[in-house]
């Protein structure tokens, strides 16, 4: 495995120190893990990390979080801190081949007296079956699995795997420890970054808790001459800004829709807007934004507004004439339209009750007065005898059984009160009392 890939991690640098045009990235990774930034409730002395450690053994673990949090990074002094042979190989890049390799090497030198860390990147890219193929080495301890993902264990690993293995959650990494990472650059380099304050905080807001994506912005600072210390205008002007984390099929994808229903569900237009914009600003279709609005107009709001529902059809027929960016306008509109107005799920839990209870009743026949009879056998069956035209009675409403004679009345829509539905729920109160008094 050592051949095939060569150079995919740096050696430590005890073991070959790294050449002075290294990237300025490999040249400031740790070398303990009390080294590490912004993983402290991993790698502290009462984290996971830390007390495995002390303790000198090591468990199974897959590594979860953003990129440029020092995955790898900690992967590698796990390694050194408890004398593990340190084998990396990338999921990306490596097949069943590679792996019987890998799991080879770890048997020889497990009879030389040394155990292997075996480090996976983009553990997820594995298909389920080269998952399996991982199995019978953790259970007998030829290696000891560390892997990396930046994807939800839960939806891209085998349940199998990660029943032998703990999932370890790595944060994206904060204003502090951002700014650590800066201080660092800035004492290898022996000079300060040629910014001004403020053009110092953008810089660190832009990577979007990246570390290696604000080391290497920093080395590009370095890198060139310039005379007069950056404002954020001109720092913005120099620097590309970190793309937003937003795979359409992922789970970040998921994450913000998510937190934009619900932020629409709990009347915060301000929050809502945010979220929108993060999908749309990050290359979502605006469509598919569109159909998602659609859904909480009908499962949040529901008769409480029955306008909701309207205003999303609208949105969609103006973005369709007006197209981008013009048309993302009424996609605005019809979020804060949904954000602001009355909510009620009681058509959605209504809906919900009414098909449970379509299912437990199976084929019970409608009472024989409000059964259509078309046909004179019909007729002398009893269908439609002695149906009311409610149109003709008092109110347009007779007060009539609907329900079939071996089912009770049921109530599956229960207005809030809120919004339109208060005038429903008035209506529907008097209804029952009619029909109360009609069928005491």
């Amino acid at each position: 495995m050592a051949d095939l890939f060569a150079g995919f991690e740096p050696a430590t640098p005890q073991d070959d120190p790294l050449a002075p045009d290294a990237p300025l990235a490999d040249r400031l990774r740790p070398h303990r893990l009390d080294e590490v930034v912004g993983q402290e409730h991993l790698t502290g002395p009462q984290g996971a990390i830390g007390r495995m450690v002390s303790a000198g053994r090591l468990s199974s673990m897959i590594l979860w979080g953003p990129p440029g949090t020092g995955k790898t990074t900690i992967a590698r002094l796990l390694a050194d801190a408890v004398g593990l042979r340190f084998a990396p190989i990338s999921a990306v890049f490596s097949g069943v081949a590679d792996l019987k390799k890998a799991f080879a090497e770890a048997r020889d030198h497990a009879r030389a007296g040394k155990r292997t860390l075996l480090f996976v990147d983009e553990i997820h890219r594995f298909n389920r079956a080269q998952q399996d193929g991982f199995l019978p080495y953790v259970e007998n301890g030829t290696v000891t699995l560390v892997g990396a993902t930046t994807e939800n264990p839960s939806f891209e690993l085998n349940a199998a795997l990660l029943s032998r293995a703990q999932v370890l959650i790595l944060q994206r990494l904060d204003r502090a420890a951002l700014d650590k990472l800066l201080g660092r650059a800035e004492a290898e380099m022996a000079r300060a970054l040629p910014l001004t304050p403020e053009a110092r905080d953008a810089l660190v807001a832009s990577a979007d808790g990246d570390g290696r994506f604000l080391l290497n912005q920093a080395e590009t600072l370095f890198s060139v001459a310039i005379e007069a210390p950056l404002d954020p205008a001109g720092l913005s002007s120099f620097l590309q800004r970190r793309v937003a984390v937003y795979d359409k099929d992922r789970e970040g994808h998921y994450n913000i829709i998510s937190a934009l229903h619900k932020s629409v569900r709990g009347s915060d237009p301000q929050a809502a807007l945010y979220y929108l914009a993060r999908m749309l600003t990050a290359g979502e279709e605006p469509l598919y934004a569109l159909r998602r609005l659609t859904r909480m107009a009908v499962e949040d709001i529901g008769m409480a507004d029955p306008q909701a529902l309207t205003q999303c059809i609208a949105a969609r027929q103006a973005y369709e004439l007006l197209g981008s960016p013009e048309g993302e306008l009424a996609i605005v509109q019809a979020c804060l339209y949904l954000a602001t107005a009355p909510k009620s799920n009681a058509a959605y839990a209504a809906m919900k009750a009414a098909w449970q209870a379509a299912r437990e009743t199976g084929s019970l026949m409608p009472p024989a007065n409000i059964l259509n009879a078309p046909t004179k056998l019909m007729k002398d069956a009893g269908y439609g005898k002695g149906y009311e035209y409610d149109h003709d009675a008092a109110d347009a409403f007779s007060g009539a059984n609907y329900w079939p004679a071996e089912m009770a009345p049921q109530h599956f829509y229960q207005p809030s009160g809120r919004g339109y539905e208060k005038r429903v729920a008035e209506r529907l109160a008097w209804w029952d009392e009619r029909r109360r008094e009609k069928n005491p």
